[in-house]
């Protein structure tokens, strides 16, 4: 009886666990040095100092009730929306251009769900020991060993979880009092229900799922191929060469050396399945470009490192593409960059980057606008003047309060009305209306088309901005 495909595999397969073998080499090293350098930025950055006369001295802060993100000398407000759809349009053009590149570099080095891992892997190692000891200690019934060294592992996991979804909330409040308050059950509601979410999930993804996030959860792995192309880098195995017209075979005596082994038509590969140790996600590399790799290289580590041992040539599993693995005579791999699709995705990354900077070095201290009210565009007095009415808005992006005076140019000075409001104080990350009105006798009127509304911070003239209006009166065109 033939079983059917679906009844072999499944929507979704049990679990097995993986035990990763340690290993060394330029991959694991960046591995390393990309998770140090993000877990120092995501767990340190809460703690720096940052001198604020409005707000708490930490440099980045993420405040909610205040509507604005502290970011170091920046503050940013719900009116600057746009640098965030810029930064979304950003990573994602980034994303697709790294993709296009080398694979799924993002995944191997810079995602989450791999830092994460990464580190509860090295906890695993530092209490269970090497794969041996581990796969030995899974395999063995529960005594004291195996319950203290996986309930130690359990725990260190969930410490650390727990530190992750504490240092989550500290953006969003002064870190040392949150950290009082916290543990001293003083600090909100939200607060305990966020750290209790984070940490469940974090030790969920981390510890016990691992590489069925990638797998099951996360979306990227499924799509990624319609970014792939025949130039782009990825992680293969050199099937032509550990292959050979026999096979790859172990290095037994009388096929050690590659003349041996050539001379009975084996491949290089000697079929260690150290490659497959190492692997994160637990696949074959040998059995080809699969979803489920995330091009973190480690693999190429460990071949590496046998290849060194027998005296063989490196670079049996690799980076590289396809079009030149599969070229009669593959030369070294390099980066093909010039493809018209990469070289459009790297225009809009330095665009839009470009712009987003100059977006940021540009914005001044507060934003205005002003708007006519038309309905009516005018109105006729008793004694003759045309009277039109303006609504001016005022937001206050500075760290301070701020006052600042309206004023007009090329009418007279009297011609405007601004009622009780010479001055206006704003406090920081709001906004203020001023409903103005403008009088001009009827010959005025007629003869004046537009005139300047100029806004200036009190005592910082340098910063004033200037809105040119119209005036409406009868016999003109609207």
């Amino acid at each position: 009886m033939q079983t059917g495909l679906e009844d072999q595999l499944g929507l979704y397969q049990k679990r097995i666990p993986i035990f990763t073998r340690s290993v060394k080499g330029r991959f694991r090293r960046f591995k390393t040095s990309v998770l140090v350098l993000a877990y120092a930025i995501y767990f340190l950055l809460p703690w720096l100092p940052w001198s604020r006369l409005d707000a708490p001295a930490q440099a980045v802060l993420f405040d909610l009730p205040g509507r604005r993100f502290l970011l170091f000398g920046l503050t940013v407000y719900p009116q600057d929306v746009i640098w965030l759809a810029l930064l979304l349009f950003i990573a994602a053009i980034l994303l697709f251009f790294v993709t296009g590149l080398v694979g799924r570099a993002f995944c191997g080095y810079f995602c989450f769900q791999t830092l994460w891992t990464d580190f509860f892997i090295w906890i695993e190692h530092k209490i269970q020991g090497e794969r041996p000891a581990r796969v030995r200690l899974y395999r063995q019934p529960w005594d004291r060993e195996k319950v203290l060294k996986v309930g130690g592992t359990h725990a260190l996991w969930m410490l650390a979880s727990l530190w992750t979804g504490l240092t989550f909330i500290f953006y969003f409040a002064y870190a040392p009092q949150l950290l009082l308050d916290f543990f001293s059950g003083q600090a909100a509601a939200a607060a305990y229900i966020t750290v209790g979410i984070l940490t469940l999930s974090t030790y969920v993804a981390a510890g016990l799922m691992r590489e069925q996030i990638c797998t099951y959860v996360c979306p990227y792995g499924r799509f990624q191929s319609v970014m792939y192309e025949p130039e782009t880098l990825a992680v293969h195995y050199d099937a032509r060469r550990g292959e050979a017209t026999h096979g790859r075979a172990a290095a037994r005596a009388g096929q050690r050396t590659l003349a041996e082994r050539h001379e009975k038509g084996l491949g290089d590969c000697v079929d260690c399945g150290l490659c497959v140790q190492v692997c994160p996600v637990g696949i074959d590399i040998r059995d080809g470009l699969q979803y489920k790799c995330i091009s973190c290289g480690l693999c190429i580590d460990a071949c590496n490192t046998i290849m060194d041992s027998f005296s063989f040539p490196r670079g049996l599993i690799r980076y590289d593409s396809e079009k030149n693995l599969a070229s009669p005579t593959p030369a070294a791999p390099k980066l093909q960059w010039k493809r018209l699709k990469t070289i459009g995705y790297g225009v809009a990354l330095v665009l839009m980057t470009a712009y987003l900077g100059y977006s940021v070095a540009t914005r001044g201290n507060f934003d205005r606008a002003v708007n006519q009210i038309r309905q009516p565009l005018y109105v006729v007095l008793s004694n003759g003047d045309i009277r039109n009415r303006y609504q001016i808005r005022i937001t206050n992006k500075a760290g301070q309060a701020q006052t600042y005076v309206i004023s007009a140019r090329g009418i007279p000075a009297a011609a405007l009305d601004l009622g009780n409001f010479s001055e206006i104080t704003i406090k920081p990350g709001h906004s203020a209306l001023v409903q103005a009105s403008v009088w001009l006798p009827l010959a005025v009127a007629v003869q004046t088309q537009h005139f300047e509304l100029r806004i200036t911070p009190l005592g910082k003239s340098v910063e004033a901005r200037s809105e040119i209006v119209r005036f409406d009166a009868p016999g003109k065109r609207p």
